[in-house]
């Protein structure tokens, strides 16, 4: 299918959900020269450059160099701040910018169950949904779950110590690989339809026991799960070397999936991508790789 003349961008290209979305739109057909890079150290997309991807630098909190990247843009992937604290203004000078560029449409990483959810980190989001719908601009939410790599890039600490610590029950977990939820980003910002869009994602759920049991089988070395109430846990990550914010911070995390906050039943990522998203032994076995 021929894909109409468009420039693309793409906001944190440098990172790693963001440059997994660029080299989806090469692999979907998207010029490289129609592509936008938008990275803060132009060094660090020196590959993307090499293919012809227009790299740009801007900073999420430089509102005038970020004019200056989304000149241009006709629609755009904004790919959620890494600074909790200073997401929502991050987001919204990146949103200010693409208005002003008469950029057609803003895809936007958000989380999962952001409508109602004890998790932590959901307050960033749902701010920044707010501002897109202030801002006038038709916008894709791609409300994505937990990346199946916060799991298996911990992988070699769970074989060491033959367990798995967390706080968060029997609560599931709809994680999908960081390739599944660029690929759908893409999807999302390729499509033509019309009017606000909203997307649940996540993949088939696990909880925390099923995870220890996979890399179990995967790897042939015995791993279990131990569940500890959440002040218990908070200590033991205090004892890792976290400090006490830092360890609250996690343990909430694992509070919420508990809650039941990081499961749906929604059907979105699959048919986003075309096929089931990448199942849970398939994530562990190339993590071992």
């Amino acid at each position: 299918m021929k894909l109409p003349v468009r420039t693309y961008a793409v906001t944190g290209a440098s990172g790693q959900l963001g440059r997994l979305a660029v080299l989806e739109l090469v692999h979907r057909g998207v010029p490289a020269s129609d592509l936008v890079a938008v990275v803060r150290t132009p060094g660090k997309a020196a590959d993307l450059a090499e293919r012809g991807v227009q790299v740009r630098e801007a900073d999420y909190s430089c509102p005038r160099s970020l004019a200056v990247a989304l000149a241009g843009v006709d629609r755009l992937l904004l790919v959620s701040s890494s600074e909790p604290g200073r997401r929502v203004a991050h987001h919204t000078n990146v949103i200010d910018a693409a208005r002003s560029a008469g950029t057609s449409r803003i895809v936007y990483t958000s989380m999962l169950n952001a409508d109602d959810t004890t998790n932590p980190l959901a307050g960033e989001h749902q701010d920044t949904e707010r501002v897109l719908r202030e801002a006038g601009v038709p916008f894709t939410l791609l409300r994505n779950g937990w990346y199946t790599e916060n799991y298996t890039g911990q992988l070699d600490e769970y074989l060491r110590r033959g367990e798995i610590l967390g706080a968060a029950g029997a609560g599931r977990i709809s994680a999908a690989t960081r390739q599944d939820y660029a690929a759908a980003a893409v999807t999302a910002l390729l499509q033509d339809e019309p009017g606000d869009r909203s997307y649940e994602l996540g993949g088939s759920a696990f909880d925390l026991a099923e995870l220890a049991r996979v890399t179990s089988q995967v790897t042939g070395t015995s791993v279990v799960y131990r569940d500890l109430p959440v002040e218990e846990y908070t200590s033991s990550l205090r004892q890792a070397g976290l400090n006490q914010g830092s360890a609250e911070f996690v343990a909430a995390l694992d509070a919420s999936v508990a809650h039941g906050d990081l499961a749906t039943g929604s059907q979105d990522l699959a048919r986003l991508l075309g096929r089931p998203a990448t199942p849970l032994a398939e994530a562990v076995r190339a993590a071992v790789r």
